[in-house]
């Protein structure tokens, strides 16, 4: 059985740098992974693909031949390899019972509404492949809780356009920080780990100001006030997103991540058990 992680998310949020990670934890864990690169735009990383979407088209090569901006650009690159899946599919032939990390570009609409990921996901489905995505949002949403359940929305959009397991995670944890004088902190005071816990599993009534406060009057006087409501009562009524925070600086962090999508893909459930390498007929004798 084949294992595809779809590691999303929008750009600057690390998923490069979960992935490299990622890569290093199964390693030392002895466990079967290989990088797939889908980003035409990538460059070197701390892991040499195993498959490249640069092989087949090169964001540069479709800027300069065509005369493509940098979004157009990406656009023509999935829409090619979407009419060039036999390309992967000779690729991916290769690799039996192994775990595949797909990185993925930080082009947000490729998530949210264009048809790529969904036509990738359900293609590596039909191949016999279990997948699982995850979906990457930094810290830094914590500063401004508009920000913040922008992050939420786009994530419960991508959600929903995917129809796979998902795991959304909240990258860079080790950059909050509990000192005043370190340069991390955030541009609204302080992140601390228990001041940033109730984001991680989002209440909506955190995008509405406290009833009788000077932000709420002037909210409801503001043009937005409606539409703050609103998005609320989506979130309310729709309580997909909750997130799991990730400090790659502490390997426990990473394994909990780990096991999460681990357990969405039920991974090593068709397992067959394996017996140790030095075992023979003749180590059972005295028990017949």
């Amino acid at each position: 059985m084949r294992y595809a992680v779809l590691v999303t998310g929008p750009a600057g949020a690390g998923k490069s740098t979960f992935c490299s990670s990622l890569m290093t934890h199964l390693h030392t864990a002895k466990r079967s992974a290989h990088l797939v690169n889908l980003d035409p735009a990538a460059e070197s990383g701390e892991y040499e693909p195993a498959i490249d979407i640069r092989d087949l088209i090169s964001l540069p090569d479709v800027m300069e031949e065509l005369g493509y901006g940098p979004n157009g650009g990406l656009v023509y690159c999935f829409e090619y390899l979407l009419q060039n899946m036999d390309w992967l599919d000779e690729e991916l032939g290769g690799y039996e019972d192994d775990y595949l990390i797909f990185d993925c570009p930080g082009q947000i609409e490729l998530y949210t509404h264009h048809p790529f990921l969904p036509t990738l996901a359900r293609h590596l489905i039909r191949l016999g492949m279990r997948v699982s995505a995850t979906y990457l949002i930094e810290s830094q949403f914590m500063e401004d809780k508009y920000k913040f359940f922008s992050g939420v929305l786009s994530a419960m959009s991508a959600m929903v356009n995917l129809e796979v397991p998902w795991i959304n995670i909240m990258s860079k944890m080790d950059l909050v920080t509990t000192s005043s004088e370190d340069a991390a902190s955030g541009r609204n005071g302080v992140r601390t780990k228990k001041d940033i816990s109730r984001f991680l599993d989002p209440d909506p009534l955190l995008l509405v100001s406290a009833p009788g406060s000077r932000e709420e009057r002037t909210e409801r006087n503001s043009k937005f006030h409606a539409l703050n409501r609103a998005i609320v009562q989506l979130i309310e009524d729709h309580p997909l997103v909750s997130f799991l925070p990730l400090d790659l600086t502490n390997p426990d962090s990473i394994e909990t991540v780990l096991s999460h999508i681990d357990y969405t893909m039920q991974y090593g459930e068709d397992e067959e058990p394996r017996e140790p390498a030095d075992m023979d007929d003749g180590d059972f004798a005295d028990m017949e």
